[in-house]
């Protein structure tokens, strides 16, 4: 009996374990070389956008009761991810540039492709772990950040972002009529500051200088020396800039997930630097099931912020009357990112439907621009 249990629990999370498919395709990629070199980003963005089309919705919610131990199978999946990342990554550092069979166009290809995996699996997946009070899972996660050189996102996320998503204070909150490419540069400059500003303001609440050891920013320095150091032995320094790449893209697939899902959305300024509580409203939901399947439900966002420790499985969407919904999953939307004029036709026309639906008393939204409404303290 309890085997057939453990059997129906893993056929229920099988879905989620779709992003081990990337492993003989990043292999593939590299050793055959030709169409292989994109099959990754074909794999993450156009297979998954069609394959939303064939599944359409998925808007069941699980128990949030749950207990732990039925969720072994959803866990694992995004335990054991680091160690196979890890992996595909020194080899491809120590294979991909001395490859004959490669031209230099098809290796940048290649870890292209590995840096969209590393930011659309690796990065949602430590996304999960960090928000976990697990020790082993929030290690798992700080290593993955490690590994595509991003390791302050665990700060800003958990001390930044979350407390100040839609208000001012929060950079990676995408502004109404902001472009991406300016978004991303604005977020690349104040994101690291101000993660490193909220850990020695934690610090000094307990009487500590910025310097003590405790501070996340030392473990964050030296795994991502670490990492740079594991790549040079592997492939010296053509193996170093080609890993430099990949993190590069890993971040932009990040921060184009960031812009897509709290564009335009604002908390109600309430007076003396308060804002009303994070409410679903404030994150664009996604009830599109294969890309929730490759995300591990990261595009039910709106319940993510309502309830951030809630593990991904649990995680709950909403219908149009309690959160604003996105036509597409995540991987079309980015794209649409990419091309501001596309994307504010698509956009902007909801973000005011969202205004008048559920702040209908606000008629004046010039404070809520950016740095003009009072900033928390």
């Amino acid at each position: 009996m309890n085997a057939a249990r453990q059997i129906d629990r893993f056929q229920a999370a099988a879905p989620f374990w779709l992003s081990l498919a990337t492993v003989p395709l990043a292999i593939l990629s590299a050793t055959r070389g030709g169409w292989w070199a994109i099959s990754l980003p074909v794999f993450a963005w156009i297979i998954f956008t069609v394959l939303d089309r064939i599944t359409g919705l998925d808007e069941a919610n699980a128990d949030p009761d749950t207990p732990e131990r039925d969720l072994f199978w959803y866990r694992s999946v995004t335990m054991i991810w680091f160690p196979i990342q890890a992996g595909l990554t020194l080899w491809a550092v120590a294979y991909v540039p001395d490859a004959v069979h490669l031209s230099l166009a098809e290796k940048f290809a290649i870890f292209f492709g590995l840096g969209v995996v590393s930011g659309t699996i690796g990065i949602v997946y430590a996304h999960e772990l960090l928000h976990q009070s697990n020790r082993l899972e929030r290690w798992l996660g700080d290593l993955l950040l490690a590994s595509v050189l991003y390791s302050h996102f665990r700060t800003e996320h958990l001390l930044v972002h979350h407390v100040y998503v839609g208000t001012p204070r929060d950079a990676v909150t995408a502004r109404y009529n902001e472009g991406f490419h300016r978004f991303f540069v604005r977020v690349l400059r104040d994101c690291p500051a101000s993660a490193f500003a909220a850990e020695k303001r934690l610090l000094a609440r307990s009487g500590r200088p910025w310097h003590d050891r405790s501070n996340p920013f030392w473990r964050y320095w030296l795994l991502q020396i670490a990492a740079l150091a594991l790549v040079y032995v592997s492939g010296g320094w053509t193996g170093l800039g080609f890993f430099a790449f990949q993190a590069v893209v890993a971040i932009w697939q990040l921060e184009a997930v960031n812009y897509v899902e709290h564009y335009g959305l604002t908390r109600k300024h309430l007076g003396n630097g308060r804002y009303e509580h994070v409410l679903p409203r404030h994150s664009w939901n996604a009830s599109h099931r294969a890309t929730n399947w490759l995300l591990i439900n990261l595009q039910r966002h709106s319940d993510h912020h309502y309830k951030p420790a809630r593990r991904f499985p649990l995680l709950q969407t909403y219908d149009i009357d309690e959160a604003p919904q996105l036509p597409l999953g995540y991987p079309a939307m980015t794209f649409l990112a990419m091309i501001p004029p596309l994307w504010r036709r698509q956009m902007n026309p909801r973000v005011r439907a969202w205004r008048r639906q559920f702040y209908p008393e606000i008629e004046d939204w010039t404070p809520y621009k950016l740095g003009t409404t009072p900033m928390p303290r």
